[in-house]
């Protein structure tokens, strides 16, 4: 055996011994292996690095912002929301609803964008119900790999193994060639997952799961501890209010909190409702004041109350929110009132109540401010995160419930389904590839201000990106040095002229054992032609054995850096590598034996 050979097979295990440890990052040991390759003299720095340039790397980044879009328009809540109506707190129910949607949905769209819009609904699920997150993200993980098993455009091994086929004289593959197959596939997985995976992924929760108690209250406890006066109610407008009705009905008792109005893209902006501002038909506004007062606007012809229970801050916290405050001991504010304190460089806030030494003071916009007093606000939620900000003159205590459940930009909803629908399509068709149609998406969820240049760049995992960057350039090693080609020939020497089942078998074996340490597309690029190869020398048709390879290129299980798609959930599911071992290992051979035993029903030797 080659020394260049032998050393890489030495690093592989190694790396290998060191992620299975579970006591060294998977990041850090990627950037071993970079050094150990460089150091080692079997590659060039440039080479070394080269994973750090790949479109791999660039996709997954590009799909980390695409998924941080969906969330913050509320698509990924939207679905769900969904996902809960059907699968409700069922664990069961949910874990089929979720394989199966990211199953097909990865048919006609990158698995790894499947995943990375997956990862906060799946977490919103879990936070939601009280189930464990680990039995769920993983299996959804594994259904996304398996959506490359459904359609000829679901993984690019799938066209590798096509094309290799045409360049030997054969048939190309069809859309949906092997499209039963995967499906029966994905049927198989996950009753794996419901009868004994998820079993090895954490304790099973309660039928009844209870939430645990948080600290922060919700917005109508914090109206309740300021003892404030009256309620609040939205109305929608039915025609066009004037100025002076307006203020005629502030002299009377009412405050107008916030006004909801459609903009160009039909979605509702909210605004806080300032002197001078009319309604117009079609707004909807939020209005506090006496319980009497409130009742008299709702009986006239233009003001329709959606509802008169309670605080409805509820129904407008992806917009405003609340914040309990309290003045800094050594505030440079102290002194002066809560009105003109608000206002030195946070103006779009509303002052609800104030309490000192536990009691409401009554003249809120008079009474100077006291070291230790407790205020309560109201606004959009990015000025009182500004007001947080000035700790020096104020102490954030807590913000309402209703912020974990915000959607801070619910008013792109359409636009980022509009983006979402654009890169499915521009990659489905063809019209560009998988990498740009996503670097479209994430480039265009920026220009469309989804979010900002900074937060995009915030929603990319940095640790997630170096593991896979780092482990990329092993495959150039592997091939570089000979290594592959040892493989190969042993695996030849083993099964010699057997059975044509038993070769489908050696053949999945050899693709499954390559993509633990190669890229999927790589171990296809290896193992296609030698299995049409192999076809040829057993005189039978060549359909079977490229299809054992297709299928096994995509069942990367049992590690956690085989492919992205299930790197993506390492971090936020909290797995160590044994969790990929126990249920990957078991996995790939079901899915290895269901491929020997039916792929020759629908591909005739």
């Amino acid at each position: 055996m080659p020394q260049d050979a032998l050393f890489v097979f030495g690093l592989i295990g190694v790396a290998a011994v060191l992620m299975a440890s579970n006591r060294v990052r998977y990041d850090l040991v990627a950037l071993i292996v970079v050094l150990a390759l460089v150091l080692g003299n079997i590659l060039t720095i440039g080479e070394a690095l080269s994973g750090f340039g790949s479109s791999v790397v660039i996709l997954v980044a590009c799909l980390l912002v695409v998924g941080e879009m969906l969330e913050r328009t509320g698509v990924a809540r939207s679905v769900g929301d969904l996902i809960l109506k059907h699968g409700g707190s069922n664990e069961t129910r949910l874990l089929v609803l979720l394989m199966v949607s990211a199953g097909f949905l990865g048919s006609v769209m990158s698995s790894t964008a499947v995943v990375a819009i997956f990862i906060p609904i799946v977490l919103r699920i879990a936070a939601d119900t009280g189930l464990e997150k680990s039995r769920m993200l993983l299996p959804m993980s594994y259904a996304a790999l398996i959506s490359g098993m459904l359609t000829l455009i679901a993984t690019t091994p799938n066209l590798v193994v096509s094309d290799e086929l045409v360049a030997q004289g054969y048939e190309a593959l069809g859309f949906f060639s092997f499209f039963p197959l995967g499906v029966l596939i994905l049927v198989v997985a996950t009753v794996y997952m419901l009868v004994w995976g998820r079993g090895l992924l954490g304790a099973k929760p309660p039928a009844r799961p209870k939430k645990k108690n948080r600290a922060s209250r919700t917005a109508a406890e914090l109206w309740q501890t300021y003892e404030l006066k009256g309620e609040v109610n939205d109305f929608w407008i039915g025609g066009t209010v004037s100025l002076e009705e307006i203020r005629d009905l502030i002299e009377q008792g009412a405050t107008f909190v916030a006004r909801r109005r459609r903009g160009k893209n039909r979605q509702r902006e909210t605004v806080l409702f300032r002197d001078g501002m009319e309604l117009q038909r079609d707004d909807v506004v939020l209005v506090r004041g006496p319980t009497e007062v409130l009742g008299r606007i709702a009986s006239r012809s233009d003001f329709i109350r959606r509802s008169a229970v309670g605080v409805r801050a509820g129904d407008w916290s992806d917009a405003l929110g609340m914040a309990d405050m309290m003045v800094h001991p050594e505030a440079s504010v102290v002194g002066e009132t809560a009105v003109d304190a608000l206002s030195h460089d946070v103006r779009e806030v509303d002052l609800l109540g104030i309490l000192r030494a536990g009691k409401p003071v009554a003249d809120i916009q008079n009474e100077p401010l006291r070291p230790g007093d407790r205020f309560l606000v109201l606004g959009p939620w990015e000025e009182l995160d500004s007001l947080a900000e000035q700790r020096d003159d104020f102490v954030l205590l807590s913000y309402p419930k209703e912020r974990d459940d915000t959607v801070p930009m619910l008013s792109k909803y359409g636009l980022a389904l509009g983006i979402l629908a654009g890169m499915v399509i521009l990659s489905a068709v063809g019209i560009v590839s998988v990498t740009v149609a996503v670097l479209l998406a994430a480039l265009a969820a920026v220009l469309f201000r989804t979010m900002s240049a900074e937060e995009a760049y915030r929603s990319v995992s940095l640790p997630t990106l170096v593991l896979i960057a780092g482990m990329l350039p092993l495959a150039n090693a592997l091939e570089s040095t000979g290594g592959s080609d040892l493989i190969v020939e042993a695996l030849l020497d083993v099964v010699g002229e057997a059975n044509p089942r038993v070769m489908m078998a050696a053949l999945f074996l050899l693709t499954a054992a390559l993509g633990l340490v190669l890229s999927n597309t790589a171990s296809a690029v290896l193992v296609a032609p030698i299995a049409i190869t192999a076809a040829e020398a057993m005189e039978v048709s060549p359909y079977p054995f490229a299809i054992s390879v297709l299928i096994a290129a995509s069942a990367a299980f049992s590690t956690p850096v085989s492919t992205p798609v299930v790197t993506l959930v390492v971090t936020p599911g909290g797995y160590a590598f044994s969790d990929f071992l126990k249920l990957g290992v078991p996995l790939t051979l079901t899915v290895g034996l269901v491929t020997v035993l039916t792929a020759p029903l629908l591909f005739p030797y």
